[in-house]
């Protein structure tokens, strides 16, 4: 049972919902745009060894998994200090840490350097990945969740689609260097991150801050539920002195721990899918003929079906259930990569490619949604740290794999089947995942039995929500 201790006051709620979102959203583009910049820009590198020195298609795939690496390490980082430094500290710092290394990376002189920088950049965009959907889940209005990170993690795509634009138009005239640079754009969003992005109530009120968590939730309109954790009792019986697991250690109660795992390899499935194809499409489309501006046209192609995708299967599955919706968008993703190892008309091959968006970075964005709201407030940050930590794994083999295979000059076709192989083992998992209900915040399978509410002349009234 759960205790609303403040109810939501709608205006002030969907303003402050709507600057968090902003926010967030506008710091993950430049995630996405990150994503995508390294394949915009690789074929120019690979191709003209004065930009940073020679190196082959492997070296190549090895660079794009540095970023990755970084990111797997910056948001492990969040997860093990975001629950109990909160979710505003981490979004703040994160800003500046990966505004400036994308300026460093604009400057390296050599493979070396531009690999360590791109892992240093990492670090920080690692950490904003999962504190965004985190803080997003704590804002967003019952019913709108799925929504509200869509909208948020849609973010990403709209980097790549950025991304690709700017290679198109300002990749000659500015070079690499110039598109890495305008990568730092996010630290003008830090002034307007630490006035108008709060702190958590509902974190506030976990970490035992009630009389500040009171001040935030009045101020923002957001709605304060107390609800009553499983202890960390090891008899059965709760005392007192205990507390419920926060954090990583949340995780690996039994509530939690086989969906965890299951949710990293559904991430790793389809990080995989989403950095595979941003950093290697472009080359592998040359490869069927095509020059270097029709190659990144894919590529914003690519990243358009996975904004659209996003954000419809987030109002489905609002309306429904995010599982099943998960589990269709990587179907699709599959049979689109497969149909695409056929000579199509350029007006199919657009529309699979776009089909491919939805069920890889698309689907990467409902899994955020879902995996935001599966969690508890104090398990919240280690769940969605994980998700996209672990997740990153499959960053870091998704350039690798499309380098060893560009490597033993398997063409496309082959690397089409092999990620939608991957595909349907990220649907396999997502159907696997533990069904999860809790009463104060996840999008329950069933709804919750009771909340009792605390108005504030203390009277109490037990609403039933069946």
């Amino acid at each position: 049972m759960s205790t609303q201790l403040l109810a939501a006051q709608p205006a002030k709620e969907r303003r402050t919902a709507g600057w968090v979102a902003f926010i967030a959203c506008t710091a993950l583009v430049f995630d996405g745009y990150d994503l995508t910049i390294y394949g915009t820009v690789m074929p120019t590198l690979l191709n003209d060894p004065s930009q940073l020195g020679a190196f082959d298609a492997a070296t190549a795939g090895a660079l794009g998994s540095y970023a990755m690496l970084g990111v797997l390490v910056g948001a492990i980082i969040c997860g093990a200090v975001g629950d109990y430094l909160g979710r505003r500290n981490i979004i703040l710092f994160s800003l500046a840490w990966f505004s400036l290394g994308m300026v460093a990376t604009a400057l390296a002189t050599s493979v070396f350097s531009f690999g360590l920088l791109r892992f240093l950049t990492g670090l920080g965009l690692g950490a904003i990945l999962a504190a965004a959907a985190t803080t997003m889940a704590e804002f967003a209005p019952k019913g709108k969740r799925n929504l509200y990170n869509a909208i948020v993690y849609w973010g990403i795509p709209a980097g790549g689609v950025l991304a690709a634009l700017l290679g198109i138009l300002l990749l000659e005239p500015l070079g690499w260097r110039g598109l890495f640079l305008f990568g730092a754009a996010p630290i003008v969003l830090l002034p307007i991150a630490w006035f108008k992005l709060p702190e958590s109530p509902q974190w506030l009120l976990t970490r035992g801050h009630r009389t500040k968590a009171f001040a935030v939730a009045e101020r923002t309109g957001t709605p304060l539920i107390e609800v009553a954790l499983p202890t960390a009792s090891t008899n059965g019986c709760s005392a007192d002195a205990d507390v419920a697991p926060t954090g990583f250690a949340a995780l690996m109660t039994k509530r939690f721990f086989v969906a965890t795992i299951i949710l990293g390899f559904v991430s790793f499935s389809g990080l995989l899918l989403t950095y595979g194809l941003n950093t290697w499409l472009p080359r592998i489309m040359e490869g069927y003929g095509y020059d270097t501006n029709g190659s990144l046209t894919f590529l914003l192609i690519l990243n358009g079906g996975a904004v659209a995708g996003a954000l419809f299967g987030s109002k489905l599955a609002d309306k429904y259930s995010p599982r099943p919706i998960i589990i269709t968008t990587f179907i699709f993703a599959a049979l689109s990569l497969v149909m695409m190892t056929f000579e199509l008309h350029i007006g199919l091959l657009l529309g699979f490619i776009a089909f491919a968006g939805v069920g890889t970075l698309g689907t990467q964005v409902l899994g955020y949604g879902y995996v935001s709201n599966y969690y508890t407030t104090n398990a919240r940050s280690a769940g969605v740290s994980w998700f996209a930590g672990f997740g990153r794994l499959g960053g870091v083999a998704g350039p690798f794999v499309g380098g060893l295979l560009a490597a033993i000059n398997l063409g496309g076709a082959s690397a089409f089947y092999v990620f939608a192989g991957v595909a349907l083992f990220g649907a396999i998992m997502v159907a696997l995942v533990p069904r999860q209900t809790h009463d104060d915040d996840a999008p329950a399978d069933k709804p919750a039995e009771s909340v009792v509410t605390v108005t504030p002349t203390d009277q109490l009234a037990v609403v039933n929500t069946r």
